[in-house]
């Protein structure tokens, strides 16, 4: 797994970096806000993000991570902190874990997200409609759909966060990426139109004001 870890204690980071490597995990370790804003548009499995950083607030930079990042996020929090662990709940955090913590907790927490150990595939599903990541495919039903690679993108990232709200912004900053050049609030709609077209579905709804939900019908 590629992770991403978020933590000002030098003694913990030391002992996670540790044990994660020793488990063949790929660790970046970032101890402020800005070093991990800066590192946050790479490819992570998993993030573990410290609510309590030197120089930001953890909600914060979990706002800003989401924008460019879907990777599922593991927030560290105080011992018995029910703000922080309800905040960061509510924000759309995968799970938390609080301080003081053991090794082993937290591993057991990451083997959720670890696509080796699950064996899980780059197949995403929701309803009748199917994704896969590795071949480049969607599928509707048994009907196989045409999907222009920004198309593809913009689908893959709504069925990665079935159930929740991605913000145009967030969308529209992803595929700018992509294509090179600026994508604007229009062409966001057109293509929204043309993959609900393509895949026949009304599975991806719009969130007036914010930007697209998909679920399954």
């Amino acid at each position: 797994m590629n992770i991403l870890l978020v933590e000002d204690n030098k003694l913990i980071s030391k002992g996670l970096v540790y044990t994660l490597k020793a488990r063949e995990h790929h660790v970046t370790l970032c101890e402020t806000y800005e070093s991990a804003l800066s590192r946050s548009g790479e490819s992570y499995d998993v993030i573990i993000l410290d609510v309590t950083l030197p120089d930001g607030n953890g909600f914060e930079l979990y706002r800003d991570i989401s924008r460019v990042n879907s990777a599922p996020v593991i927030f560290l929090t105080a011992m018995d902190d029910e703000d922080h662990i309800v905040g960061g709940l509510e924000l759309g955090a995968a799970d938390y874990i609080t301080k003081p913590f053991s090794t082993r907790e937290l591993l057991a927490r990451i083997s959720r997200f670890d696509k080796r150990k699950n064996g899980k595939s780059s197949v995403l599903r929701v309803g009748e409609i199917s994704l896969d990541a590795e071949k480049h495919t969607v599928t509707a039903g048994e009907k196989e759909a045409e999907l222009t690679a920004l198309e593809f993108r913009v689908l893959q990232m709504l069925m990665e966060n079935a159930g929740s709200v991605v913000t145009r912004e967030r969308i529209m900053e992803k595929i700018w990426d992509m294509a090179g050049n600026f994508v604007n609030d229009n062409t966001l709609t057109v293509y929204i139109k043309r993959i609900r077209q393509k895949l026949n579905t009304d599975a991806i709804r719009t969130v007036k004001g914010i930007g697209y939900k998909m679920e399954a019908k």
